[in-house]
């Protein structure tokens, strides 16, 4: 079957998306629940905020898809769970495919499923297991229609003893493309740590869209400076968690960056857009 149907629901009709992940709750840790500790009242709220799309757990993809009435974002479900994330590195790495993943985006009316591709320094078993995930997947979505997004992340030791997104530009063009090259239909990543440099990632994708993951709390301002770049280094769009629901007006910031993502707002607009509504 042909995705592009479920991708036409995901894309604006300027090819452009703006994704609001929060599902952080499968990778348990407490610290990413600050913000959705109601997760009920988060989704409701960005709902009205209408952004393109939502990331959910298939554990709360009711919280969007049991929502009545035609005008609500499209949804991205999680489709594997992983310890990585935990406030220590655990002494043993995995990722997991959930039970039949393709079978529950359908059911749940998903537009897209997304999967990690994780690549860290020795962990040979976790970067195989994503490597098998991904096969197993794949062949179902081609079956039955449904996008895959594919979120390859290259991590580094942390000060912490946990484990750090990679900004190395060409690290993650390297990721990116053996994400295309496994089928992804679509690419959720880590943007480099010059903004400028994005194209590089575009470039690494050929063709396939490229969305930018948000990663940690910044400040609104460079939030807005650091999306706008991407969006004109060739980025179709941005997948944000935490620079939105932890914000103290998450609603406010989605009709920001949604004004920067579709109306190509500069950070000064996108600033005024906070401030005011």
């Amino acid at each position: 079957m042909n995705a592009k149907p479920r991708l036409e629901r995901l894309f604006a009709p300027d090819g452009n998306c703006f994704d609001v992940a929060v599902d952080h709750g499968v990778f348990h840790n407490p610290e990413f629940l600050a913000g959705i500790e109601d997760l009920p009242r988060a989704v409701a709220t960005l709902v009205d905020a209408a952004p393109d799309a939502i990331q959910l757990g298939p554990g709360q993809a009711r919280l969007l898809q049991h929502r009545a009435g035609r005008e609500k974002p499209a949804l991205v479900l999680r489709g594997d769970s992983s310890n990585l994330y935990g406030p220590d590195r655990p002494a043993e790495l995995f990722c997991l495919l959930n039970a039949a993943p393709v079978e529950t985006a359908l059911r749940w009316d998903a537009a897209a499923l997304v999967l990690n591709l994780f690549y860290a320094p020795g962990q040979t078993s976790l970067y195989r297991q994503c490597l098998a995930n991904i096969a197993a997947a794949r062949p179902d979505c081609d079956r039955f229609g449904m996008p895959l997004m594919i979120e390859p992340l290259v991590l580094e030791p942390g000060r912490r003893g946990d484990y750090e997104s990679s900004a190395d530009a060409t690290a993650i063009a390297a990721l990116v493309r053996q994400a295309v090259e496994l089928g992804a239909d679509l690419v959720k990543c880590d943007p480099p740590a010059a903004a400028a440099d994005f194209h590089r990632l575009v470039e690494a994708a050929g063709g396939i869209p490229v969305l930018a993951r948000g990663g940690g709390r910044m400040n609104e301002l460079a939030v807005f400076e650091r999306t706008r770049e991407f969006m004109r280094q060739g980025a179709r769009g941005i997948v944000y968690g935490r620079n939105i629901i932890q914000h103290p007006h998450p609603r406010r910031m989605t009709r920001a960056l949604m004004a920067i993502v579709h109306s190509g707002a500069t950070a000064e607009e996108a600033a005024g857009i906070l401030a005011r509504e």
